[in-house]
């Protein structure tokens, strides 16, 4: 390992035992948690920075073993705002502290622990960061995770690619340009680099948490334009259990010429979570599964789930967790639409989207892919914290026409400390080494076509400093990663991030700086295969992609009624990978390459309202990207420049309705023009309109997802969900 790899391991090493000497004991905190009219409330209580937590009861009373010294405390639960204590309990002592939460939907001070890799204030970020509680989710009716993450502001999906601010574009089926992380677990696919969003149970998720700008400093690879992070349920104490049922249909055509079927398709699924809980073991599962007919031709799935989750909390201070999760999905694929002069037979359609090319029947895929995942939380005294962590991520596919598969397996550990000045937040230090291993098998990302294996090792030591002086909050940061194919380095990259976060009269300012990069995944050094028709040849010597991300941003309240929170960004990005029209022995073919620069800036905007009238709530987004390739001076591909966002939701006893408009502006530019450049793209316009009951344990939930029926695409012959309609029923013990 090179010296200069070293060194944040060996700080990290000595640090460890001088803090831990500093060991303070423990104390208890004990007491209620009610809201505005003294009706207990089963909220959660924890200590930030600790993975100290306790659930109350059904009078609202909670017992809390925490360090002793300085505590932070939040109490929180879905629906009302969060109250942050700070207070100081002496070793073996107890000490009641009472607290009465009132109805507030818009978050003003919400705990998130991405940005940093440790649990800090929202306002005390210096990268923007979108968070969807449990509650939204609920809300929105959404049955996955990709449909959830979507709604965030900053976000656009294009065909299951995730896009933040633009950042990733669109390439079907190689890597992506976000992070994806499960409790703070690296989850993006170890041969493709790409995410599969059903590979964790929707009913599992607490929240998401979506930090915005290049990550790299902290998480490496792959979060050259952000990282999502999905946080699941605490196991409270308890019998608890949750069954969900889903129903619903999709629209037929609009025109009767583009019927394909004699019959209107379905969607349903059911999933089911039990868990039981005590002062010290707690243990929880989830099973399901879904199904759906597809608004195209070929177009059916099947999936089934799985989630697990167990806890150990020896004593104060320690917690272990082992969890993980497996799902198989096997669907129809939906090649492209077909048009005349690009299809075997068109049979007949001057203009089809809702079929298929006779050459692409039988088009099938089967999906399996999941993780296990053990964690040590330990939080030795209020001034010092570490966590171990230890994964393994695994996918395998099978295609079916064409005839492909692949199977990965990326075993990854990683070691965090955390020390707090004085046991305070106004110096925190966070040192830490990530490692992971990644080897495949595949016929299509081996030598012309052969079965092949590849490996992959990846080795990152990080470090970043919080500073507090005033109301000036200042972070830096820095990370080493070196990266080794096959046995070969194949790159070393560094990347630094500096950031600020002031509090004013006008909220709060947030300043950031900071480089990302994403290595190439060895299905883009190493494909063969053929797509639209042409030979897709490998690239061995590929290099990372690398951009320098800035920030300009402010948080601010609205009285006592919204919050408003909008960034500048700017990007600069080199050598970003494309797939590229090239002459080999005079034959024309595609293969990926380093060849673009490119830049990204634009305004990202979000206003949060509530309590102007009663029971209303409402909020808008908006995103302006000018995206520009600088190579050819034009527009970056499948970067739309307008997205629009606009909800609104009005609750009355037990009964709610709402609804979402999002206004996408027409793509300009796309890859491999030749292939589809004459491909229609018109402006997206989609309107969902959702209503629900709740009593008690019991609440329906109804959504009609694109009400309007809108016909559009966003990526070449890929038609979007059509106006679906389901019905969500809960019951909750």
């Amino acid at each position: 390992m090179p010296a200069v790899m070293r060194a944040p391991l060996l700080a990290f090493l000595a640090v460890v035992p001088g803090v831990a000497a500093a060991a303070q004991g423990t104390a208890i905190l004990y007491g209620s948690v009610t809201d505005s009219l003294g009706q207990p409330l089963r909220a959660t209580v924890r200590v930030v920075g600790s993975p100290a937590m306790a659930v109350a009861d059904g009078r609202g009373r909670y017992r809390l073993a925490v360090p002793a010294g300085r505590v932070i405390a939040r109490a929180g639960h879905i629906g009302f705002r969060s109250q942050v204590d700070t207070t100081t309990i002496a070793a073996g002592d107890s000490l009641e502290r009472d607290y009465r939460l009132g109805a507030f939907p818009v978050e003003l001070q919400a705990t998130i622990v991405t940005a940093a890799k440790h649990s800090q204030l929202l306002d005390e970020s210096a990268t923007s960061v979108a968070v969807m509680n449990d509650t939204d989710l609920a809300r929105r009716a959404v049955a996955t995770v990709d449909e959830a993450v979507n709604r965030a502001p900053g976000v656009l999906f294009l065909n299951g690619q995730v896009n933040i601010r633009g950042s990733s574009g669109f390439v079907e089926g190689l890597g992506s340009r976000v992070l994806l992380l499960v409790d703070g677990v690296p989850a993006n696919q170890g041969d493709r680099g790409g995410i599969d969003w059903d590979m964790v149970p929707l009913a599992d998720v607490e929240r998401v948490e979506v930090v915005k700008g290049a990550g790299s400093s902290l998480y490496g690879s792959a979060a050259f334009g952000g990282v999502v992070n999905l946080i699941t349920h605490d196991v409270p104490v308890g019998w608890h259990g949750r069954l969900r049922a889903t129903g619903g249909a999709y629209a037929n055509p609009p025109s009767e010429a583009w019927t394909f079927r004699h019959h209107t398709g379905g969607l349903g699924g059911l999933d089911a979570t039990g868990s039981y809980g005590t002062e010290t073991l707690r243990g929880s599962l989830t099973l399901g599964g879904r199904h759906s007919d597809g608004y195209r031709e070929q177009d059916r799935s099947d999936q089934w789930e799985t989630a697990g989750r167990a806890e150990w909390l020896p004593r104060p201070g320690t917690r272990i967790t082992a969890s993980g999760a497996w799902t198989s999905h096997q669907y129809e694929v939906f090649p492209t639409w077909c048009v005349p002069g690009a299809c075997i037979d068109p049979r007949g359609q001057a203009f089809q989207p809702f079929m298929i090319d006779t050459s692409g029947r039988g088009s099938y895929t089967r999906s399996n892919k999941g993780y296990l995942a053990a964690t040590i939380d330990r939080t030795v005294s209020g001034a010092f914290a570490w966590r171990a962590r230890g994964s393994w991520l695994r996918s395998h596919f099978t295609d079916y026409n064409p005839d492909d598969w692949s199977v990965s397996d990326r075993l990854g550990a990683e070691l965090t400390g955390v020390l707090h000045a004085a046991g305070g937040d106004d110096r925190v230090v966070t040192v830490g080494m990530e490692g992971a291993h990644t080897d495949i098998t595949s016929d299509i990302f081996g030598d012309s076509g052969r079965v092949g294996s590849h490996t992959q090792v990846d080795i990152g030591p990080y470090a970043e400093a919080e500073q507090r002086v005033g109301r000036v909050r200042l972070t830096a940061g820095l990370r080493l990663d070196d990266i080794v194919v096959d046995g070969a380095r194949k790159a070393t990259v560094l990347s630094p991030r500096i950031g600020a976060a002031i509090r004013s009269g006008v909220g709060t300012w947030r300043a950031s700086a900071g480089r990302g990069f994403r290595a190439p995944t060895l299905a883009e050094r190493y494909v063969t295969t053929r797509a639209f028709g042409f030979e897709v040849i490998p690239n061995p010597d590929l290099d990372p992609e690398t951009a320098w991300s800035f920030e300009l941003g402010n948080g601010a309240p609205i009285a006592s009624w919204g919050r408003l929170d909008a960034a500048l960004f700017w990007t600069e990005a080199r050598r970003l990978l494309e797939p590229t029209f090239v002459l080999d022995g005079g034959v024309q073919k595609i293969q990926i390459r380093n060849i673009s620069r490119a830049r990204l800036r634009g305004l990202d905007a979000s206003l949060a309202v509530s309590s102007l009238v009663r029971g209303l709530t409402s909020s808008i987004a908006y995103l302006l990207v000018d995206a520009r390739d600088l190579t050819t001076d034009s527009v970056l591909s499948f970067r739309p420049r307008h997205v629009l966002t606009l909800g609104t939701d009005y609750q009355w006893r037990m009964l709610s309705l709402g609804g979402e408009f999002r206004y996408t502006s027409r793509i300009e530019r796309i890859e491999l023009e030749p292939v589809f450049g004459r491909d229609p793209r018109v402006p997206a316009r989609v309107l969902d309109l959702r209503a629900s009951w709740q009593r008690g344990p019991v609440s329906a939930r109804l959504l009609v997802a694109n009400a309007l029926n809108y016909i559009y695409n966003l990526v070449p012959r890929t038609l979007e969900p059509v106006r679906t309609a389901s019905v969500v029923l809960t019951w909750t013990y």
